[in-house]
């Protein structure tokens, strides 16, 4: 892990020359208590005007953007046509979305990885970075028409 990566999103700023505004921090701390739970920039509005009301929510989507375009969060577009943004994680995972719920559950698989880095050195390649993300529904049936998705 990286010194960088050990800091937070707020000290990040301040190390790349950024002006921290303290609604900048309030945004960055929400970002970083929400991280696993992928919020989408609404939830993060909600969450950051709950601390201060002053925040609007286009600070919000600038502010996010900023972090985003200095490589200290990342987007994800889960199919459910919402960015969700999470910090920079300090090793690589990827994700399961629970298409029912819409809860993201972070994995790493060993095997995967390998398998990943197989198929690229196959076509002639290196691979240099990926992204793996898994849609699914839970096996446990909820009730009738629930279950497997095989109605």
């Amino acid at each position: 892990m990286t010194e960088e990566q050990q800091s937070t999103l707020a000290e990040q700023c301040v190390a790349k020359g950024m002006r921290m505004t303290e609604q900048r921090r309030v945004i960055a701390s929400v970002i970083e208590d929400a991280s696993n739970e992928h919020p989408d920039v609404e939830e993060l509005y909600r969450r950051a005007v709950a601390i201060d009301s002053r925040i609007s929510i286009s600070t919000v989507y600038r502010t996010v953007k900023l972090f985003e375009d200095a490589g200290m969060i990342e987007r994800h577009d889960f199919r459910d046509g919402r960015s969700r943004y999470e910090t920079v994680p300090d090793e690589h995972h990827d994700h399961l979305i629970d298409l029912r719920s819409g809860q993201v559950i972070e994995f790493r698989n060993e095997d995967i990885e390998a398998l990943q880095e197989f198929i690229a050195q196959k076509l002639g390649y290196k691979l240099v970075d990926h992204r793996l993300e898994l849609y699914g529904v839970p096996l446990k049936s909820e009730g009738p028409d629930k279950g497997d998705g095989s109605d």
